[in-house]
């Protein structure tokens, strides 16, 4: 009884002294701990939420930008009914995404899965490796475009040089989405091996000890006792992956606008809204259309990640 009546005591204490410790918080704190609250919110509503929301607004009109709000015109789901009816490069475009989220997935995605591995092992130079693999992640798609330019070009390219041939890599409609699928690949290979690594550096080591006294080799160790330990980076990686495929943008845009064989969903987007066609309400139809699809994969890595917190 006394025990119990120390125990029921201890907690009432400990909880006093928290609310105490809440009460006494200088107002300092207080308008510091609001100021970084309030002010990141602020941005995270004006420049994502707010933008989402008119463009939700506005892909059931017909605006051309010009004139004022009075001027638009609202035709319901027309929009979205011609996109998938009327509107050639949009298939296409849906088609080229997902060859670009398979081509992701399984290349430079388990390339660089594969380089982590190899690099966890403490071998000789694994800075410099890592060092050089990484590297290509600094640089912008745009100067990745510029710098395979000298590997693509037809006159001058060094893989023309190589091959002897005069393959436009760049401009042929039968090989430039491939070409820059290996553009994208140099790029997003070390940014997967970086993940992936520091995946692999928070393993305990007694785990892999514990598989190798009981006869696993490291294959064997890898695919039964570490991979199925990095199940919330494989979810970060998977999203990675389907919003990289989705948001490709810059290379393709500066390879040839996003036509003649590299339609791709933001390409189209950027057509309809800042270029000659100024049709904000098409562009921003199909600008949901793209979130959408991006949510579809979001809203099941937070609910994979919510139920590992609770459990």
């Amino acid at each position: 009884m006394t025990s119990t009546t120390s125990t029921t005591e201890a907690r009432t204490s400990s909880r006093a002294t928290r609310r105490g410790s809440r009460r006494r918080l200088p107002w300092r704190d207080r308008v510091v701990i609001s100021v970084m609250v309030v002010i990141p919110t602020l941005f995270v509503v004006c420049l994502v939420w707010v933008p989402a929301m008119l463009s939700v607004v506005l892909s059931f009109s017909n605006w051309n930008g010009i004139g004022s709000v009075d001027s638009i015109q609202w035709i319901g789901w027309k929009n979205y009914d011609d996109i998938t009816t009327i509107y050639p490069p949009f298939w296409p475009a849906i088609k080229h995404n997902l060859i670009w989220l398979g081509f992701l997935f399984f290349g430079p995605t388990l390339l660089g899965m594969l380089l982590a591995v190899v690099l966890d092992r403490k071998m000789v130079g694994s800075r410099f490796y890592q060092t050089a693999f990484y590297m290509p992640v600094v640089l912008s798609l745009a100067l990745v475009g510029f710098i395979w330019q000298l590997f693509y070009s037809r006159d001058q390219g060094l893989l023309n040089q190589v091959l002897n041939t005069q393959i436009d890599w760049y401009g042929d409609s039968s090989v430039n989405l491939w070409a820059v699928l290996v553009a994208t690949a140099w790029r997003h290979t070390g940014y997967i091996m970086l993940i992936y690594l520091a995946g692999l550096k928070g393993i305990d080591t007694s785990l892999r000890e514990a598989a190798a006294v009981d006869g696993a080799n490291e294959r064997q160790s890898f695919f039964h006792v570490v991979f199925p330990l990095m199940r919330p980076i494989n979810m970060i990686v998977i999203v990675i992956v389907v919003i990289e495929s989705l948001r490709a943008f810059d290379l393709v845009w500066i390879v040839n606008r996003g036509t003649n064989g590299l339609e791709i969903i933001a390409a189209l987007v950027s057509q309809n809204v800042v270029g000659q066609a100024s049709r904000y309400g098409f562009g921003s139809a199909l600008a949901v259309i793209m979130m959408l699809i991006s949510s579809v994969f979001i809203t099941i890595y937070l609910r994979v990640v919510f139920k590992e917190e609770r459990r």
